[in-house]
């Protein structure tokens, strides 16, 4: 799970990102409103983390900007401002989720996993495909209640396909997954993670199905 964090708190900034890579996400962290839009257009996240106070321009325009550029994510806004009126605004302009600072982290933590819950498992933490379960509150990916014996890639890999199942996922937004890794791929890495994956959780009743020209689809095997 890919967490863009905007902050220009170096320190808050820092502290999060350490904090919420103990606990299995994957972190990126930017300090202005510019840097935000760049990556965005050059990575694949899967949540934003939003303070309003920004040095180049307001947190809400940012967040107007995204989401009049249909911008999808669920963003989670984190912020000083604590009056009733700036948390109306967050929500009206398109803002899943209000924090204000200072905040628990663990709290913290909840709310984070209660956005993935509900932008990509439903009502329930476990994603489930054939024999598989991602336990999104803690990342793990179990096959018949065991443990998947994965790399970090490839559970890289796999975690992507189970967030969107039934969905393709395009090959380029994998690599951009991947690339958190910190190696450069080579052109054939993809083909080669994503075999190794689908030999692995073949016995657990679940493939991942080539869709040429779009990339990859992962289905229940008895899937008619």
């Amino acid at each position: 799970m890919n967490i863009l964090l905007i902050e220009d708190d170096e320190v808050l900034a820092d502290g999060l990102l350490h904090t919420l890579s103990s606990i299995g996400y994957r972190v990126s962290t930017v300090a202005t409103a510019s840097l935000a839009e760049y990556i965005l257009n050059i990575q694949e996240f899967d949540l934003v983390i939003l303070d309003l106070g920004l040095p180049d321009i307001d947190g809400l325009r940012l967040l107007r900007q995204f989401r009049s550029q249909k911008i999808p994510l669920p963003i989670l806004i984190l912020t000083a401002r604590d009056d009733l009126n700036s948390r109306i605004e967050g929500i009206r302009q398109g803002a899943d989720d209000y924090m204000t600072k200072p905040f628990d982290l663990k709290e913290l933590e909840v709310r984070l996993q209660a956005l993935i819950r509900r932008c990509y498992g439903g009502f329930s933490h476990i994603i489930k495909i054939g024999r598989l379960h991602l336990d999104t509150s803690n990342h793990q990916i179990l096959a018949d209640g065991e443990f998947l014996s994965l790399s970090s890639r490839e559970s890289a890999v796999l975690e992507i396909l189970l967030l969107q199942a039934g969905k393709v996922v395009c090959k380029e937004r994998i690599a951009q997954r991947l690339s958190y890794e910190g190696e450069a791929l080579a052109d054939n890495a993809i083909e080669v993670y994503v075999h190794r994956v689908r030999k692995k959780i073949k016995p657990f009743d679940a493939n991942i199905r080539t869709i040429r020209g779009l990339g990859y689809l992962l289905e229940n095997e008895n899937h008619d």
